[in-house]
């Protein structure tokens, strides 16, 4: 028994070693699942990819543990946001090669589609919020504290931006495994033309509800939103981290009325007592959307199934009965 245990110790401390030299070992580790979804399409049959973050885990609290840090270190390729979505990935990745990892919203193809952060996008959120600001200092201050710099980073949540990730993915395993450039081709060409009849087919599906208004606990949703058209009228909270006070509140629940709000949508990692609390006694239906694809397994897929399930959250609460 000893010996097989040693055995077993000493071939995972070869595989360890192996996993930073031997390209075939490598492994694709990204921050949070979405981008692992989009990894996973890309590197199908090529090289495993790994996600950091566990279902039900947040991105805007998480802290690495050891188990995290051999993983980012024996990787070949990390792909996150940056480093104002995954503070606690800065450090980490500071001290992988350059040409190791891919932060996201630095690419150059990305920025030019970055949507400003907060009430700087396309929906009026501006009534709601300034109120709030007004009366609810504070909790406008912590808000802030913890806010994604100037930009939206929910960049998963963009299908154009996902197409530019799933390029830049692509690109940089060629560069790692250029034995391998045929299937990384031929993957990125099934993810492209998959992405593009998924798009197609939400856009169709949503049609029927872009109009009608809704409020999202947490504000990660532009991107989607912008895609499809949808009538966002606010959010609770921009980090859901943080519970918005009750001046706040009560403004939401004047605007749920004022502007025949349908729905509220909670999320599986925040179902705050507030969103239930707001909407009572006013009609509005209680749904949840689900921005990090939890329960989703990684796979070519992934991606396409994680945008047509959060299409259905919607679609089943604002189209009601």
């Amino acid at each position: 028994m000893l010996h097989k245990k040693t055995f077993l110790c000493a071939g995972f401390t070869v595989a360890l070693w192996a996993g930073t030299t031997v390209v075939a070992q490598a492994d694709v580790v990204t921050s949070i699942k979405p981008l692992g979804f989009i990894a996973s399409a890309i590197a199908d049959g090529v090289t495993k990819t790994e996600v950091l973050l566990p279902d039900g885990a947040s991105a805007h609290d998480y802290a690495l543990k050891p188990g995290d840090i051999i993983k980012l270190k024996n990787s070949d390729l990390v792909v996150w946001v940056g480093p104002d979505m995954e503070a606690f990935m800065q450090k980490p990745v500071a001290q992988q090669a350059g040409d190791k990892n891919i932060a996201l919203s630095t690419l150059a193809a990305v920025k030019p589609l970055l949507m400003k952060g907060g009430d700087d996008d396309d929906h009026d959120h501006e009534h709601v919020q300034s109120d709030a600001a007004h009366h609810d200092k504070q909790d406008e201050n912590s808000d802030d504290d913890h806010h994604h710099g100037e930009y939206n980073m929910h960049i998963w949540l963009s299908p154009e931006i996902s197409k530019l990730a799933a390029v830049a993915i692509h690109d940089k395993l060629v560069e790692l495994m250029p034995k391998n450039k045929a299937k990384l081709d031929a993957n990125l060409q099934q993810f492209e033309a998959e992405l593009a009849r998924t798009d197609k087919q939400i856009a169709d599906e949503l049609s029927p509800v872009k109009t009608k208004g809704y409020f999202v606990f947490h504000d990660a949703y532009g991107y989607f939103e912008k895609q499809y058209g949808l009538t966002s009228l606010g959010h609770f909270t921009v980090n859901p981290e943080i519970q918005p006070g009750a001046q706040r509140l009560h403004n939401i629940r004047t605007e749920l009325v004022e502007q025949k709000a349908v729905c509220v949508f909670a999320e599986p990692q925040f179902r705050p007592a507030v969103v239930e609390a707001v909407a009572r006694g006013t009609g509005v239906r209680i749904g949840t959307l689900d921005p990090l694809g939890s329960g989703i397994a990684l796979g070519k897929d992934s991606y396409m199934q994680f945008l047509t399930h959060l299409s259905h959250q919607y679609t089943s609460c604002l189209e009601g009965d």
